[in-house]
């Protein structure tokens, strides 16, 4: 989940030059002569942190980190980086953050890249006996919530509501115009290309992609923006520029809280894991550990679901959730029959050749 934007000319700048320095050193080897960063007024104890920003941010500042500053006295401060944004940063050996919020898919392709610190989960005391899934506390990075890609639509647009991405393809019956993610923000959406497409969810992946790209140009002419920053589908929506869009089940919620003719359904929704990671070289790892342990305790696991559609991976933070909680949570036992995970292993190997088809596809 990346909030901010940056442009395909710069995607393309960047990655290149990035794919360049990797081939020849690596993120590790660039680290310069460990010259010390830190944050005005603060040193040690001020923490920077990157997030996706909007009602994601707001609920983190709310749950996790006010009263992690009201425990420890250490203050946060936030930014919005894309992830290529912090490797160029660390191939310049000057992180600009200590600690990063972001997808499990994201870290581990960073890690690849040498740029992410290995977890010391030594230094990490709730996560022992937790019960925190295998999969979520990887070598370089640790999850935080689970959150999902939902269909939300205007109930004022449409005579009836869609109950698919078969129904959000269908423009006949569902008229209006249309979002969907770009690949400039995050995983491009090919799996509900493919759900609309007839594809059972329990045979999505390995996800054909000339399937999935057929799907999408049947729709292309009905989308009148592929959005390019997390808070954008919700603008679109909340201005009625779109009946339906794609979106983070959180932002859905916000546009919810302030009155607007807008609900979203669970039916198709892709799951995905957002954790932390510590960019190599970052100066405050000692705070930043104290704030990845303190966001893994289970009642402030389920303070943060309560305010945002994302799921603890702590089991015993589920257990403090009511069933008003647990609506709107994607791996509740309702919402979690209805959705699927995100095949990591798959985008992870696959990614760029997909983002590379995607911008071909887009530009066509």
């Amino acid at each position: 989940m990346e909030g901010n934007r940056i442009g395909r000319r710069t995607v393309l700048r960047t990655a290149g030059a990035l794919a360049a320095a990797t081939a020849m050193t690596g993120c590790g080897s660039l680290m310069g002569n460990g010259e010390s960063r830190t944050a005005s007024g603060g040193g040690k104890k001020r923490l920077v942190v990157s997030n996706s920003g909007g009602a994601y941010n707001d609920a983190l500042t709310k749950a996790i980190y006010e009263p992690f500053t009201k425990e420890t006295g250490i203050a946060i401060s936030t930014v919005n980086y894309q992830s290529a944004q912090v490797i160029a940063q660390v191939k310049q050996g000057r992180p600009q953050v200590d600690l990063m919020d972001n997808g499990l898919l994201i870290f581990q392709k960073m890690a690849r890249l040498d740029c992410l610190e290995p977890v010391d989960y030594g230094r990490l005391k709730n996560v022992k006996g937790a019960g925190i899934a295998k999969a979520q506390l990887a070598e370089h990075a640790v999850g935080k919530n689970v959150w999902a890609s939902v269909m939300a639509y205007r109930t004022d647009s449409l005579k009836r509501a869609p109950k698919s991405w078969e129904d959000f393809w269908n423009t006949d019956a569902f008229a209006g115009p249309r979002s969907l993610q770009s690949a400039e923000v995050d995983l491009p959406e090919l799996e509900f290309a493919l759900l609309a497409d007839g594809v059972p969810m329990d045979g999505l992946y390995p996800l054909d992609v000339d399937r999935a790209f057929k799907s999408m140009s049947r729709i292309r002419g009905e989308v009148k923006k592929f959005w390019n920053t997390g808070a954008l589908p919700a603008v679109l929506l909340g201005r009625k520029e779109v009946v339906a869009t794609s979106l983070w089940g959180g932002r859905a919620d916000e546009l919810i809280k302030q009155g607007m003719p807008v609900a979203y359904q669970w039916n198709g929704a892709r799951r995905m894991t957002n954790g932390w990671g510590i960019p190599k070289g970052a100066d405050n790892t000692d705070a930043a550990y104290k704030l990845i342990d303190f966001s893994l305790r289970p009642e402030v696991q389920a303070g943060f679901a309560k305010l945002y559609s994302g799921s603890p991976v702590v089991p015993a933070a589920t257990k403090l959730l009511s069933e008003d909680d647990l609506v709107n949570q994607p791996t509740s036992p309702k919402n979690a029959k209805t959705g699927f995970d995100a095949d990591v292993a798959w985008w992870d190997k696959n990614r760029d050749a997909v983002t590379k088809r995607w911008q071909e596809w887009a530009d066509a």
